[in-house]
């Protein structure tokens, strides 16, 4: 084909590009879907959320390592036998409870020794005293009686103190731990049969960002969570935080103390914490009514049935919504679907206004919490 026939060929079809589109000006309008309909564009069908109110929140995130509020090794005092062991490991023990028994005929022979001398001792010493009054004995016999019945009272307290070293009894309410030891064993002074740990609260260290320092303080909340919990939070409270920054590390330790009364976490468990370092309240509205545009932030709020676009001030983000620090006030209107076809003061027809879009842990139209 010739030069001459192409450029024929391509007016032809640039014409009837410029009549289509004069074509489709004068029927469906300049927005492609709003045609000329009494003198006016049709209005833009959208979806409206209401900005509302919510407390947000500043937080800085943390992890560390659970550990039992008490913790002690369970250890005999004295060297013998074991002829009761009541360690049942992951148990729960109250105070005063026995938890083992070293075998104690000796010490039990001891003290009845021991309170027999005192018995004697104590009936000497009112016999001199009573002939005493008559001048019968003089006053060195009767001290040195009372010497003696002191002496015997001291065998007896220690007599008494050995026998009890022979019973092993929970100094606080707890859980006990593993133990490797069985009845008929014979155990040393000092040597370990079982922990016992307090897990009515468990602690736990972690290290912050000196950044950080001047706004942790004891009593703000913090929440935990573990790995084997996966659909469970722990909530707790800052209980103490160092006066100490590591120059290494440019990090503060802090403690937190997590109630736990059913002794869910034990100790040893790995958390992931999160620190509520400050909470406020802002407007809110869904994000996806959030238009960004080169250097300006707008979106298009419903006034008398006409969009009218408004720019703003974004802030922090959460759950599907965004804070608004300026240019939206609480109850106003914003598009939050069609925003691809509206335009400032285009007329607007309202699909649907979701009134609840705003509200922490509200469904989406799928019926999954946002």
């Amino acid at each position: 084909m010739s030069i001459f026939k192409q450029l024929i060929v391509l007016a032809v079809l640039g014409g009837l590009a410029y009549g289509g589109y004069g074509y489709w000006q004068s029927t469906l309008g300049a927005d492609g879907d709003a045609a000329q309909v009494g003198g006016g564009p049709r209005p833009v069908t959208v979806e409206l959320a209401t900005a509302g109110t919510r407390i947000m929140q500043r937080t800085v995130e943390a992890v560390g390592t659970t550990r039992a509020r008490r913790s002690i090794d369970i250890v005999p005092e004295a060297d013998g036998r074991l002829v009761s062991l009541d360690i049942a490991p992951g148990s729960r023990v109250v105070q005063g409870e026995v938890l083992a028994r070293l075998e104690d005929a000796i010490q039990r022979a001891d003290l009845t020794e021991a309170e027999a001398v005192y018995r004697e001792q104590s009936s000497t010493l009112a016999r001199l005293r009573a002939l005493r009054e008559t001048n019968a004995v003089s006053v060195a016999a009767v001290e040195e009686a009372v010497a003696r019945v002191a002496e015997a009272e001291a065998r007896v307290e220690r007599a008494r103190r050995r026998l009890d070293d022979r019973v092993i009894v929970a100094p606080f309410d707890g859980v006990v731990g593993l133990t490797s030891y069985d009845v008929g064993a014979r155990v040393t002074e000092g040597q370990v049969l079982a922990r016992l740990d307090d897990l009515s609260a468990v602690e736990v260290e972690f290290g912050l960002p000196e950044t950080v320092f001047a706004q942790v303080t004891r009593g703000q909340r913090v929440t935990a969570r573990a790995a084997a919990f996966p659909d469970r939070s722990f909530g707790g409270t800052i209980s103490e935080v160092d006066s100490r920054i590591d120059p290494v590390s440019r990090a503060f330790l802090a403690r937190a103390l997590i109630p736990n009364p059913d002794s869910t976490l034990p100790a040893g468990m790995f958390l992931s914490l999160t620190l509520v370092l400050e909470e406020f309240e802002r407007i809110v509205v869904p994000e996806e009514a959030i238009v960004f545009q080169a250097a300006e932030t707008y979106v298009f709020v419903a006034e008398d049935g006409v969009a009218r676009r408004r720019a703003v001030e974004t802030g922090q983000r959460r759950d599907g919504v965004i804070a608004i620090t300026s240019g939206l006030g609480t109850g106003e209107a914003v598009v939050v679907r069609g925003l691809g076809r509206v335009r400032d003061g285009a007329p607007l027809s309202v699909l649907e206004t979701d009134r609840d879009a705003t509200a922490e842990g509200a469904p989406d139209r799928s019926g999954a919490p946002t």
